[in-house]
C-alpha cells in the first residue's frame, strides 16, 4: 500500500512527474493513487519531504502464479573501445539457460544503459536470452545507485519475474539490495550454486556460520527471488550463433531530480600485474609454507610455469601476500586451467573461490587434507621436497627444448 502523508506533502507534484506508471494524479494539491502503481518505490526516493512511504505487510498475498521468468542484470563496461558485457553476465544468462529447461519459461536480459547499446543485444540472445529488454535513458550512461536503481525497479515491477540475478560485484552489490528493499523481497548474497527444486522455487546455496556449512534458502511467500552470484562461480557457456530475437525498447521516465549523485570525474587504477580472476594458471600457496623467506622458491616455480602467485587468507592476513592475490569467500573466485594448491590445507571458505578450476593438483603433507577432495591430482609430501623437484624437471626440460606444456 502506497501512505500519503497530507501534513507533509507540499504539492510539488515530483511524484506524479517522476512515475513512469502514471500512477499518481494531483487532485486538490495532493496525489491519488491509481490502480496502476506498481509499489516500485520510486515516488518515495522522489519526494524531498518524506511524504510517502509504503506498507508491504498490509496482509496482501503476492500470487506467485503471476511471476514468471528468470530475468539477468546486464553489466557492461566502456573502458574506451566501445561497450563489451562482463562475463558475469554471459555466466548467469548460461546458467539460468539451464536452469529454464526444467521450468520451460523465458530468460530475460535487462539491459540499462545510454543510447547506442542495441548493439549488445545480439551477444546476449548467442548466450541465453530469450527476451532483451533495453532500457534506454542518456541518465544511465553511467552506474549512479538511484538512476539504476529506478529502472530496473521499474522493469522488475511491471514485467514480474519470478527470478532476478545480479553478479555480486562492486555494482551488483550495491543495486541488488537496494532494488531488494525497495520490493520488499529479500536477496541471497554471494551464491556458489543455484538450481530450481521440484515445486519451482529457486534454491540459493551459499556458505553460512563462518563458511562452515553450506545453506540452502528459499524465498517460498514472496517475488522476486533474488540472489546475487560471484564471478567465475559458472562457467560461460559456449554462444548458440543460431539464437536471435529483437530488442525490447520500453517507455521510461527517469528524472534527473531522482539521481542524487554526480559523477564528477573517473580516475581508472592502473595494474601492472596480471590479476589471478584472469589468470590462466595459479600457484597458490598457504601457510604450509610456513615462512616468508619461501616465497622465492614458489616466485621461481610460478615464473618456469608462466604463472601467477595467488594466496589463502592466512598469508593475507600475516602480511605476506597482497590482498589483491587471496582466493576464497572473502577473497578472489578464480577459474584457471591449472590450479597448484601448495600448503593448503582446503577450508571450505577458501575451495569456494577456486573450486571451477579446470585442472587441481595439491601438494600437502596431510593425507586428509580437504583440498585432496577437490584436487585432479594429490601429491602427499613436503612442499620443499616436491617443488625442488619440479623446478628440476622442468629446468630439465627447458634444457631440452621443452616448455612447461601450458602458460598463461
Amino acid at each position: 500500500m502506497l501512505i500519503i502523508d497530507p501534513e507533509k506533502c507540499v504539492g510539488c507534484r515530483a511524484c506524479e512527474k517522476g512515475c513512469p506508471f502514471d500512477g499518481l494524479v494531483m487532485t486538490d494539491n495532493l496525489p491519488q493513487v491509481l490502480e496502476n502503481c506498481t509499489l516500485c518505490g520510486i515516488c518515495v526516493n522522489l519526494c524531498e519531504y518524506h511524504a510517502i512511504s509504503i506498507d508491504r505487510h498490509g496482509g496482501q498475498v503476492v500470487s506467485l502464479e503471476d511471476w514468471k521468468a528468470i530475468m539477468v542484470w546486464v553489466e557492461w563496461e566502456d573502458r574506451g573501445n566501445g561497450p563489451r558485457i562482463k562475463d558475469v553476465t554471459l555466466e548467469l544468462l548460461g546458467k539460468a539457460r539451464g536452469m529454464v529447461t526444467t521450468t520451460k519459461e523465458s530468460v530475460i536480459a535487462a539491459l540499462a544503459g545510454p543510447p547506442g547499446l542495441e548493439g549488445l543485444g545480439e551477444e546476449l540472445f548467442r548466450y541465453g536470452a530469450d527476451r532483451v529488454v533495453y532500457l534506454e535513458n542518456e541518465l544511465l550512461k553511467r552506474y549512479t545507485t538511484d538512476g539504476y536503481a529506478n529502472a530496473l525497479s521499474y522493469l522488475i515491477s511491471s514485467d514480474k519475474p519470478s527470478v532476478v540475478l545480479f553478479g555480486a560485484t562492486v555494482n551488483g552489490r550495491d543495486l541488488a539490495p537496494r532494488i531488494a528493499a525497495r520490493l520488499g523481497v529479500g536477496i541471497t548474497a554471494d551464491c556458489t550454486e543455484l538450481s530450481i527444486d521440484d515445486g519451482g522455487q529457486l534454491v540459493q546455496t551459499r556458505p553460512a556460520f563462518g563458511g562452515n556449512v553450506m545453506a540452502s534458502i528459499l524465498s517460498p511467500d514472496t517475488r522476486p527471488q533474488m540472489a546475487t552470484v560471484r564471478p567465475r562461480v559458472f562457467k560461460i557457456p559456449p554462444p548458440d550463433d543460431n539464437r536471435k530475437g529483437v530488442i525490447e525498447i520500453p517507455e521510461m521516465k527517469i528524472s534527473r531530480r531522482s539521481i542524487r549523485t554526480e559523477i564528477v570525474e573517473e580516475v581508472r587504477e592502473e595494474k601492472e600485474d596480471i590479476r589471478i580472476e584472469e589468470s590462466k594458471v595459479l600457484v597458490s600457496i598457504g601457510r604450509g609454507i610456513t615462512n616468508r623467506e619461501n616465497l622465492e622458491m614458489v616466485r621461481e616455480l610460478a615464473c618456469e610455469l608462466g604463472a601467477t602467485m595467488s594466496s589463502s587468507r592466512s598469508l593475507v592476513e600475516l602480511g605476506w601476500m597482497p590482498p589483491s592475490s587471496q582466493v576464497g569467500q572473502s577473497g578472489k573466485t578464480v577459474m584457471p586451467k591449472l590450479y597448484l594448491a601448495l600448503g593448503i590445507s582446503g577450508a571450505i571458505q577458501h575451495l569456494v573461490g577456486m573450486s571451477s578450476s579446470d585442472v587441481v593438483v595439491a601438494v600437502n603433507k596431510d593425507p586428509d587434507a580437504p583440498i585432496f577432495k577437490v584436487a585432479d591430482f594429490g601429491i602427499v609430501g613436503d612442499v620443499f621436497e616436491v617443488v625442488p623437484a619440479i623446478l628440476m624437471k622442468l629446468k630439465e626440460r627447458k634444457a631440452m627444448g621443452e616448455g612447461p606444456g601450458s602458460r598463461a
